[in-house]
């Protein structure tokens, strides 16, 4: 159980790592006026998709059947639309630094999303490090940002991310169980494809697009790495679980964020961002040593069986086609397999 946790805290880390890039790319990418932010948003999933659709062709996956594409719907309504659409209209006016407030309240996000779906029940330690760990991000967040002041439009579209993309996380961990870690992000992609498509569309009839090689090579970041193989590391750690806990290692993000905003944008790291940052880290650190509470061992034992059973079935399936099974950390050979 412990090393399985480890497991499931360090690819979490890792995705956590790759997302780390996406607001002060972002804030590069539509910063300068040569890109719209529906372009951004919408243009990023489309390159992303494509990535997508063609790790799925290469290796020879089947369909996901019946509920899931319900249930992908949720993750890409989230992951794919909500959060890299309106992040990229709020970071228009927002610096990255007041952008970081996002990745600050997503650990909550889906932290809850994640008892409420994933029938996980945390101990109360683990509440109040995340509940302070989530104040101290704010805090740290608003103060780089020039203080809180109020909501403006910019604020109201972020906490809209926060919600979209906590509800995608938490799905999405759950199906990564199912379908596979890489399976899943790729499935929600290539759902998405059509909207996004058209949305991509509409932005570049209206404003077509240009840019500096540099927010070129930021918005290919965006649609590779943040879109796509971030994803790989960040629902394999959600899949290992446990959910709540992993989704806590997002504290550490703004930190992250603001250090890249620091030598991408040149903004000025002071004192207060740096004791702000050790708190922050502080609190994670208490958040993901907190073990998961049993009132609910049945969902676990639900969990285990559902995987018991996806990997007969895929087994069987896979032996009928004499195809073998891919590393879920990544889009490798034929075949499938669950998490671990």
């Amino acid at each position: 159980m412990l090393s399985t946790s480890r497991t499931g805290l360090r690819w979490g880390l890792l995705g956590v790592a790759a997302f780390s890039f996406t607001v002060p790319f972002t804030r590069v990418a539509v910063g300068g006026g040569g890109m719209s932010p529906l372009f951004v948003g919408s243009g990023r999933a489309v390159v992303a998709a494509l990535l997508a659709a063609a790790a799925l062709a290469a290796t020879g996956q089947r369909p996901p059947r019946g509920a899931h594409w319900l249930r992908l719907a949720v993750v890409a309504a989230g992951v794919v639309v909500g959060f890299p659409v309106l992040t990229s209209y709020a970071l228009t006016t927002a610096p990255a630094a007041h952008g970081a407030v996002v990745i600050a309240l997503l650990p909550a996000a889906t932290a809850v999303a994640a008892v409420l779906r994933g029938h996980e029940r945390p101990p109360a330690p683990f509440w109040a490090a995340a509940a302070v760990g989530a104040i101290a991000a704010v805090a740290f967040a608003s103060v780089r940002g020039g203080g809180p002041g109020g909501l403006h439009r910019s604020d109201l579209l972020l906490l809209g991310a926060v919600v979209a993309a906590g509800a995608g996380y938490a799905e999405g961990g759950l199906l990564a169980r199912e379908l596979g870690a890489w399976q899943t992000i790729s499935w929600a992609l290539v759902l998405s494809a059509p909207v996004m498509a058209v949305l991509a569309g509409v932005s570049m009839s209206q404003h077509p697009p240009t840019g500096t090689p540099a927010e070129w090579a930021a918005f290919a970041y965006l649609g590779a790495v943040s879109m796509f193989l971030g994803f790989f590391a960040w629902y394999r750690g959600l899949a290992a679980g446990p959910m709540a806990q992993v989704g806590q290692t997002q504290l550490v993000q703004p930190v992250m964020s603001i250090c890249w905003a620091a030598l991408l944008l040149n903004e000025r790291i002071t004192w207060p961002t740096v004791l702000g940052g050790l708190a922050v880290i502080a609190c994670a650190g208490a958040a993901v040593r907190t073990r998961p509470g049993r009132a609910a061992p049945a969902a676990t034992e639900r969990d285990a069986a559902t995987e018991r059973g996806a990997a007969t079935e895929r087994g069987a399936a896979g032996a009928r086609s004499r195809t073998a099974a891919p590393d879920t950390a990544g889009p490798p050979g034929r075949g499938d397999r669950p998490v671990r």
